[in-house]
């Protein structure tokens, strides 16, 4: 590893004064091309603001940002306590909820570029062409935990979950369920998209007929939706005559919803309905039944990624790094009763 690149070794490689190089990394008065001509030569040599300054303010420490959707969603709690567990004692980490809009995440993205981080986990549900855009962009280390195309460059580590779900719907199909309904997140997220495909393949894999194999779409990653959707779901197939007697659900939250719903409607789980979660986390093991879901490795990965932005921090030039965590079913009571 050599000696870390300069500023006028960015404004060199962009072909612009040091002054306009400034401006353009900081965002003071240069105009997009600029920004975009600079940023692009400063992320080829492997350039990064220098954070002494900033370091200094806060007692030594560097400044992480971690980024999620919606905070609230335990996933992202475990995600943020191995994030926390690896960076140690020398890293502040500030944690930004953008409330489901890519408009702030790219917001955010951009900010980090002009001084208000030295780095930035991310783990988005959209990937839009703008935030793929600024993510290209920005000079201050950036981890994805999620889908990421790999032409971008970027750290990035990764779960199947189309495959978790084919995991449920096996396990399912193999404890005798034949009517098997998916309660999915919204289609224009990442799991949303993936959990469909996968859901689509377990149904052809095993030949399940059209009307044993229901898709609903909840209007989010919450109990509230996952109540909402189940009782749209189970009124559906109550007056078709052909009850569902197991519901794949997008993740916990969603299975926590169903399961209300199906109890108001006077149905027993797993008796009468078995109801699977995706995301593995504390309140599948706390709820009541245990619920039966698939370990996204949420821990694992936030371990990784903090450990890949701290390798990126040692050494801005090595090149980028992309790792895939399997994912592992926990069989528990929502789906074979007491013997879990």
């Amino acid at each position: 590893m050599g000696t870390k690149p300069t500023l006028h070794e960015v404004a060199a490689a962009a072909g612009v004064s040091l002054a306009s190089a400034s401006r353009a990394l900081t965002g003071r008065s240069a105009s997009p091309e600029m920004v975009r001509k600079v940023r692009t030569a400063a992320k080829r040599i492997g350039y990064l603001p220098d954070a002494t300054a900033r370091s200094l303010r806060l007692g030594g420490h560097r400044q992480v940002v971690f980024a999620v959707d919606d905070i609230g969603n335990p996933n992202y709690v475990q995600m943020l306590r191995a994030i926390e567990a690896e960076l140690g004692e020398t890293t502040r980490i500030s944690v930004s909820s953008t409330g489901r809009r890519p408009d702030q995440t790219v917001e955010l993205v951009r900010m980090l570029s002009m001084g208000a981080g030295d780095g930035l986990i991310i783990s988005p549900l959209r990937v839009t062409p703008a935030l793929r855009q600024a993510i290209a962009d920005t000079v201050v280390p950036v981890v994805v935990i999620g889908t990421l195309h790999s032409d971008l460059g970027i750290d990035n580590v990764f779960v199947d979950s189309s495959v978790a779900v084919g995991m449920v719907v096996d396990h399912l199909v193999e404890i005798g369920r034949t009517h098997i309904a998916v309660i999915n997140g919204p289609g224009n997220t990442n799991p949303g998209a993936a959990r469909r495909a996968g859901f689509t393949a377990a149904v052809e894999r095993h030949a399940l007929h059209r009307a044993d194999a229901l898709q609903i779409t909840a209007g989010d990653f919450t109990v509230g939706a996952g109540v909402e959707a189940a009782e749209r779901l189970l009124a559906a197939t109550l007056d078709d005559g052909i009850p569902v007697d197991a519901i794949v659900c997008a993740n916990d939250l969603i299975a926590i919803g169903a399961i209300s719903a199906a109890r108001r409607r006077g149905l027993r789980v797993p008796e009468d309905l078995a109801v699977t979660g995706i995301d593995d986390t504390e309140l599948a093991a706390l709820y009541s039944p245990p619920l039966t879901s698939v370990s996204l490795q949420s821990e694992r990965r936030g371990r990784i990624a903090a450990r890949m932005l701290s390798e990126r921090f040692a050494d801005p030039s090595r090149p980028p790094r992309r790792e895939t965590v399997e994912a592992t079913l926990v069989i528990r009571a929502s789906t074979i009763g007491e013997a879990a």
